[in-house]
C-alpha cells in the first residue's frame, strides 16, 4: 500500500475530490491501481492506492454478452466476483444504444427496473466485501432480428461520502472507441503524428481488426475527426486498374471498390452505413518521386467515395526506415495504390519473385497489369471494440459485428470472407464469396487443393480448350474425383447441383465486369456460360486473391480468359499472367451451398470457422 500526503495552503477550505478508475470486463480477470480520497484535516487530504480484482460471468460462463433471438425475452444471471476482499461498489452498463424494439433492465423486488437508455443498467452495490454479487437481467427483443448486448462494469471503492455522478455511473468509462484503443494499447509498434493523422508503424504491431469477414490492419487515426483508416491484410481480389487514364476517379478499380451490387466490394460489406464513413476523402494526387521522398499530397486530386486505396504517402508513413520491408503493410503481394506516377503507371506494392527481390513500392503500367486489390475504409468515430487484443489470432472485434450465438442461422445470411469448415481432409477450409444467386452461398477454398501437403497441379485442358466445362480436364476433375474423394457423398449433398458459371474474357486493361456481362455499361449477362456443380472464381470476383505470403502460395486458375487463345493464371504475388490451356497450375474450387445449409457452431473467423449442416 502506497500513501501520498498532499499539503495545501488553503485554510478552512474543504477539498472534496474523488478520483475514480473504471474498467470494461470482457470475460477475463482484470487488475488496476485504485485511488481513494479521504479527508485527514482541514488543510490536507490523503490519497491511497491499492488493487482491486473482479470477474464478470453470464449464466455461469465468463463473458459479457447477452444474445436474444428475434421476438423473444430472456433472463440472464450475471455474477460479479470481487475476490480481493475489498469493499466495493459496482455498476453495470451496456455499450452504445439499444436497437429499436429492445429493452433491458434488472429484476428487483418490485419488478423490472429499466433505467434510461443513456445511463445503462445501473446496479449500485455496496458492502460486497469478498462475496459474489448475483443479479438477474432481463432483455426483451421485439425487433425482427437477433440482438447481442455487450455489458461493461465499473468498480469503485466504497466510502460514506461517495455519491453517484450525474451520468449514473460510479466511474469514468475507459474508452473502447477504435480510434483510442488501437493507439493507446499498441504493442510491438510505434506511432507517427504528422499533425493531421497519427500513423501506426512497425513490422507487426497488434493493429489487427476483424470486420465483415475480413482481417484488416489499422493504418492511422485522424487527429480531429477520430476516424480510423483500415486496409485489408490480404488481396481480396485481382483486377485491372483502368484502360487509358491513371486517375483513380473513373477507374475500373474505383468502380469495383464502390460497386454496391453483388459483384463489387461495397455491395458485400456488412452494414456500411453503421460502420464506415460514406463520404470519405481520398487524395489521389499524382507524384513522381521515389519511396522515402514522398510528402503528404497537396489535395490537387481528391475523390469522395466510401471505399478507396492507400496512397504512397500513407505507405511511407507506416514505417520509419524508408524500407517498405519494415512495414506491416508489406504482405509480399502485388497490389494497387491510389497514387499515379505518370500518365501510364500507378504505384504499387510489388514483390516480383519470392526471395529474389525485396518488397517495395514500384510503379506498374495500367495497360499491361492486373494486380491485387486491398480495399481501404475509414471507420466512423463512434465505432467501438467489443473484444480482442489486436493480435492476428485474436483481432479486435467491433460492437455490432461480433455475433456469437449463430446456431441454426442460415449460412446465406452471412458475409463475404467469413470462414467455413467443410469436409474432413486437409482441404477443409473455405471462405464465403458472395450470395450471387438468390438464397445460395458461393464459397471457395482458402488455398488451392493439396494432397499430402503438396499442391495438386493439372492442365486447364489437355485438349486445349480455354472455356471451362465439365468436359475440360480441370472441370472433369472438380466434378468427379474432387467431389468423391475430397468432399464425400454426405457433404456433397449440401452443394447446389447446377450453378451457372460466366466465361467472359477480360484483357489486362479491361473492366472486371466483362467477365460476367456483355458490356461494362450493360446489365445483360454474357452468353458465354456453362453449368456445373463445381467451378472456379472469375477475375475481379471477391476472394479471387491470395491470402498468404508469396513464399507460401502457388499459382492457380481462375475461370476467366484473356482472349480467344489464353487464360489467366493468378500468380503467387496476386497478379495474373497469361497461359495456354495445356499449361500446368493449381486449382481453387468454388461452388454454391444450398439454401437450407445452417450454422451449427463457430463465429466465422479463421480460428473459429463456421461448422454447418443441411437442415431438413
Amino acid at each position: 500500500m502506497k500513501k501520498l500526503l498532499l499539503e495545501t495552503s488553503f485554510s478552512k477550505v474543504y477539498i472534496i475530490g474523488i478520483i475514480l478508475v473504471s474498467v470494461l470486463i470482457v470475460g477475463i480477470y482484470f487488475s488496476y491501481a485504485m485511488f481513494t480520497v479521504s479527508k485527514e484535516k482541514d488543510d490536507a487530504i490523503r490519497i491511497v492506492t491499492g488493487n482491486l480484482t473482479a470477474k464478470l460471468e453470464v449464466d455461469g460462463k465468463e463473458g459479457n454478452t447477452l444474445t436474444v433471438p428475434a421476438g423473444e425475452t430472456k433472463e440472464f444471471t450475471v455474477t460479479l466476483s470481487n475476490p480481493n476482499n475489498r469493499t466495493a461498489r459496482f455498476n453495470f452498463y451496456y455499450e452504445g444504444s439499444l436497437p429499436d424494439g429492445v429493452t433491458a433492465g434488472y429484476l428487483t423486488g418490485d419488478g423490472l427496473n429499466t433505467p434510461p437508455e443513456s445511463t445503462g443498467i445501473n446496479l449500485s452495490q455496496s458492502g460486497a466485501s469478498g462475496s459474489s454479487n448475483i443479479y438477474s437481467i432481463r432483455v426483451s427483443n421485439k425487433s425482427g432480428s437477433s440482438v447481442t448486448i455487450t455489458l461493461g462494469v465499473g468498480v469503485g471503492l466504497d466510502y460514506n461520502d461517495l455519491t453517484l455522478p450525474s451520468n449514473g455511473h460510479l466511474f469514468k468509462e475507459v474508452s473502447t472507441l477504435v480510434s483510442d484503443v488501437v493507439i493507446e494499447n499498441l504493442s510491438g509498434g510505434s506511432t507517427y503524428d504528422d499533425g493531421i493523422d497519427t500513423f501506426i508503424r512497425g513490422t507487426d504491431p497488434n493493429n489487427n481488426i476483424w470486420y465483415s469477414g475480413k482481417l484488416w490492419r489499422a493504418v492511422s487515426v485522424a487527429n480531429e475527426a477520430r476516424t480510423t483508416k483500415l486496409v485489408t491484410q490480404w488481396n481480396i481480389s485481382t483486377l485491372s486498374y483502368a484502360k487509358e487514364s491513371t486517375a483513380f476517379e473513373g477507374s475500373y478499380i474505383e468502380e469495383w471498390l464502390n460497386d454496391t451490387s453483388v459483384d463489387g466490394f461495397l455491395g458485400n460489406l456488412r452494414e456500411p452505413e453503421k460502420f464506415i464513413v460514406l463520404d470519405a476523402k481520398w487524395d489521389a494526387t499524382m507524384d513522381d518521386r521515389d519511396y522515402g521522398n514522398f510528402t503528404r499530397p497537396n489535395g490537387t486530386n481528391v475523390v469522395t467515395d466510401p471505399v478507396g486505396l492507400l496512397n504512397v504517402y500513407e505507405c511511407q508513413a507506416s514505417n520509419s526506415t524508408n524500407n517498405f520491408d519494415a512495414s506491416y503493410l508489406n504482405n509480399q503481394l502485388g497490389w494497387w495504390t491510389l497514387t499515379p506516377k505518370d500518365s501510364t503507371s500507378v504505384y504499387s506494392g510489388y514483390k516480383m519473385f519470392a526471395g529474389d527481390f525485396p518488397a517495395n513500392l514500384t510503379s506498374s503500367f495500367i495497360e499491361f497489369m492486373t494486380l491485387g486489390a486491398r480495399p481501404v475504409i475509414n471507420l466512423q468515430a463512434s465505432v467501438k471494440i467489443a473484444s480482442g487484443d489486436g493480435s492476428v489470432s485474436n483481432p479486435y472485434r467491433l460492437v455490432g459485428d461480433n455475433d456469437t450465438d449463430l446456431v441454426g442461422v442460415k449460412l446465406n445470411t452471412r458475409y463475404s470472407g467469413e470462414y467455413v469448415t467443410f469436409g474432413s481432409d486437409e482441404n477443409n477450409l473455405y471462405r464465403i464469396v458472395s450470395h450471387e444467386t438468390d438464397s445460395l452461398t458461393k464459397v471457395t477454398s482458402v488455398h488451392p487443393l493439396k494432397k499430402d501437403g503438396t499442391y495438386v497441379r493439372k492442365s486447364f485442358d489437355d485438349a486445349k480448350s480455354i472455356n471451362y466445362s465439365v468436359n475440360t480436364t480441370i472441370g472433369t476433375f472438380l466434378n468427379g474425383e474432387y467431389l468423391t474423394t475430397n468432399i464425400g457423398t454426405t457433404n456433397s449433398n449440401m452443394i447446389e447441383d447446377n450453378t451457372t458459371w460466366y466465361l467472359g474474357a477480360v484483357n489486362y486493361n479491361d473492366s472486371y465486369k466483362l467477365a460476367k456481362y456483355k458490356d461494362i455499361n450493360d446489365s445483360s449477362l454474357t452468353d458465354k456460360t456453362t453449368n456445373a456443380k463445381v467451378g472456379l472464381l472469375r477475375i475481379g470476383e471477391l476472394m479471387a486473391g491470395q491470402f498468404d505470403l508469396a513464399s507460401n502460395n502457388t499459382a492457380y486458375y481462375p475461370l476467366t480468359t484473356i482472349n480467344s487463345e489464353n487464360i489467366h493464371i493468378i500468380d503467387t504475388n496476386g497478379q495474373t499472367n497469361g497461359a495456354m490451356a495445356e499449361s500446368i497450375a493449381s486449382i481453387k474450387p468454388a461452388f454454391n451451398f444450398k439454401e437450407n445449409v445452417v450454422i451449427t457452431g463457430g463465429t466465422g473467423s479463421k480460428f473459429d470457422p463456421f461448422t454447418i449442416t443441411l437442415a431438413s
